[in-house]
């Protein structure tokens, strides 16, 4: 695997001299000016039969105010935006939708900003590197500016941290520990991570959390947090790797919550207990346990790899025959689902990303800053998550239906 992902950058003046560019922007600049002129044509229409004391019309125009960049995608786009005067003395202003007073970039430029620090592109390299996409006069986009991102990263966090929950329902929860290298002096950063599921079939951050490791208390913290801010009921099944703290602390918050094992990790803990020829052979056999369409051939085939490696290799037999139960659970719930709950795949590929970006920065990133920028990794992410499945099935999933190997089964008629 790659260690950081490399970002090819054109030459400054190639994307200066491109003509197209220059016409897309030349283009942009007059479509703006015109639809700035809209605006006000419709501002001065809403007033038009208003009239001062002296019976003259109340709101007209009065000029410009002075001209300004606003970077976007295809580079700086200068505007002038219309100036309207009140002469009725009721404060009245324009001020336009499409470019809010104080704007010197767009929307689009301010998530490449987080964009390319997530992907690797220090702070140091940020001149050359959005010189090379906006052209040589960028102006306002140093070092300095990706600080006062950062910064602005940090109580976005802390407002999302503190958000109410009330009234939230989930039905499903992922969870995981990830880890990350920070600043040398410091330990090395655990966070504690949540993904839950709505009774929709989107899929939300739940918690995002800064612990010690996985210990049970960092983890009853963040449940008895969200337990808190309004969160009354737990999930029905909550998926997870093999860390007991989180279970641990499950039980205590939210007792009335199943267990999910994930497969990827349990395998990984299992293939780890064998010598690496058997592995191929022995990944098929697991394999075959949770992609069996009911819970009797499942048993069967964990039952076969139990007997198949217990004499020579107890030890992974033993990894897998202590969390039968929990492994199998996902067997109660709809089969649409299974490909969503048998593992925590939406947390293990969404931080693949953050931990490029980690080796970049080679260790270099405080607890505070590295926990900003999982945030906004999130946010981007989020963007890209898809809805789960059979989102229909999740209400009843949510108010205690029952499920036998996927399907659902006939409630008795009162």
């Amino acid at each position: 695997m790659q260690e950081h992902t490399t970002i090819p950058f054109p030459h400054p003046q190639l994307t200066a001299e491109d003509p197209l560019t220059e016409l897309l922007r030349q283009s942009a600049q007059r479509l703006l000016a015109q639809a700035i002129e809209a605006e006000v044509a419709v501002l001065l229409a809403r007033y038009a039969d208003q009239r001062d004391a002296q019976g003259r019309q109340a709101v007209v125009r009065n000029g410009y105010l002075p001209e300004r960049e606003v970077q976007t995608g295809i580079g700086a786009v200068r505007v002038k935006v219309p100036r309207v005067r009140d002469r009725s003395g009721s404060g009245l202003r324009f001020h336009s939708a499409l470019l809010p007073p104080y704007l010197r970039r767009s929307h689009s430029l301010e998530a490449l900003l987080p964009w390319l620090y997530l992907k690797g592109v220090s702070t140091g390299d940020f001149a050359e590197a959005l010189q090379a996409l906006l052209g040589p006069e960028a102006p306002g986009l140093s070092p300095a500016t990706i600080s006062r991102l950062k910064q602005a990263w940090h109580e976005e966090l802390t407002q999302w941290q503190s958000r109410s929950l009330k009234d939230k329902r989930y039905v499903y929860f992922w969870v995981d520990g990830v880890y990350f290298e920070t600043r040398l002096e410091e330990a090395r950063q655990c966070i504690l991570v949540i993904i839950g599921a709505t009774a929709d079939g989107q899929k939300e951050l739940v918690g995002l959390w800064d612990g010690y490791r996985e210990s049970e208390q960092s983890w009853k913290e963040l449940l008895l947090d969200l337990q808190s801010r309004g969160l009354e009921h737990g999930p029905a099944l909550a998926i997870g790797d093999g860390a007991l703290g989180f279970w641990k602390a499950l039980r205590q918050v939210y007792g009335q919550t199943r267990w999910q094992r994930c497969w990827v990790h349990k395998t990984a803990n299992v293939l780890d207990k064998l010598p690496k020829a058997l592995q191929p052979q022995a990944k098929q056999r697991l394999q075959a346990i949770w992609m069996a369409p009911d819970r009797q051939r499942a048993a069967m085939a964990f039952d076969l790899f139990v007997a198949t490696y217990e004499a020579k290799y107890p030890k992974a037999a033993e990894c897998l025959a202590q969390d039968r139960e929990v492994l199998l659970a996902f067997y109660d719930f709809p089969a649409e689902h299974w490909g969503h709950i048998r593992t925590t795949n939406p947390i293990e590929s969404t931080f693949a990303t953050v931990r490029l970006r980690t080796n970049k920065t080679r260790g270099c990133l405080s607890r505070t800053a590295m926990l900003a920028m999982v945030f906004k990794l999130w946010q981007s992410a989020a963007k890209r998550w898809h809805r789960l499945r059979a989102a229909h099935y999740l209400p009843e999933v949510m108010h205690g239906m029952a499920f036998q190997d996927g399907i659902r089964v006939a409630q008795d008629a009162a």
